[in-house]
């Protein structure tokens, strides 16, 4: 049986943090929280509840964070990562289903909204265009169809925990890394798996964000996709 950690990156997590766990242990994983300095009460929340987390001294962004969690992952012997946001958008019972998928030989296998018709929370129109559109860009610079490029909820096998403690984008990581993980050759495989409205916190991207956001990100993959190293 494959030993699987969850990692938890969160920022200003305060409203949800707690039951996040709480579904994460209920399903009968190991887990920790990147408290990714956080200025509400995350981190005593954590601490008060007896819970396990990592501290950063001070705000990385999501994908150092999470890489910090790839890194307590490998150091520590897992063979199987698992990202579950501490916003509460991500449902612990799909877990296995991305476990699953890289026990079956995935590398890298990404829970998606899209990959089947379902009654899950959809995201906004603005974030359905940009997701439509990093699965055109990637198919194009790749040859791969990800159904669902910036879904955060996914699971690593040891290839991709090694990839990605070693080199992992800042921010608005998820499409850069999936193109990363195509280029270094490893296997990426779609999850059909419900989501949720986020339970507390905000979303990092909206209005104008959203727009430096889809053209970051698109040099980001492209630059990926020529050279094999991060944009």
């Amino acid at each position: 049986m494959s030993k699987v950690l969850v990692i938890i990156p969160a920022y200003n997590e305060q409203d949800s943090i707690l039951s996040t766990v709480d579904a994460v242990v209920s399903a009968g994983y190991d887990y920790v929280v990147v408290n990714d300095g956080s200025k509400d009460d995350t981190l005593a929340v954590c601490r008060e509840n007896g819970l396990n987390v990592l501290d950063l001294a001070q705000n990385l962004g999501i994908g150092g964070a999470v890489q910090c969690g790839h890194k307590y992952a490998q150091r520590n012997g897992y063979d199987i990562d698992v990202q579950v946001d501490g916003d509460g958008q991500h449902d612990p019972a799909y877990i296995s289903k991305l476990v699953a998928q890289v026990e079956a030989g995935a590398d890298l296998a990404i829970g998606s909204r899209f990959l089947e018709v379902n009654e899950g929370f959809q995201s906004t129109w603005l974030r359905r265009v940009g997701i439509t559109w990093f699965e055109k860009v990637l198919k194009v610079l790749t040859g791969a169809t990800v159904t669902d490029a910036t879904s955060g909820f996914r699971a690593c096998g040891r290839k991709a925990i090694a990839l990605f403690a070693d080199s992992y984008p800042a921010d608005y990581p998820e499409p850069e890394s999936i193109a990363l993980c195509l280029k270094r050759g490893l296997m990426v495989k779609d999850v059909a798996v419900e989501m949720r409205e986020r339970q507390g916190g905000k979303s990092s991207i909206g209005g104008l964000s959203s727009i430096y956001y889809m053209i970051k990100v698109t040099m980001a993959i492209l630059i990926v996709s020529l050279t094999g190293h991060e944009g």
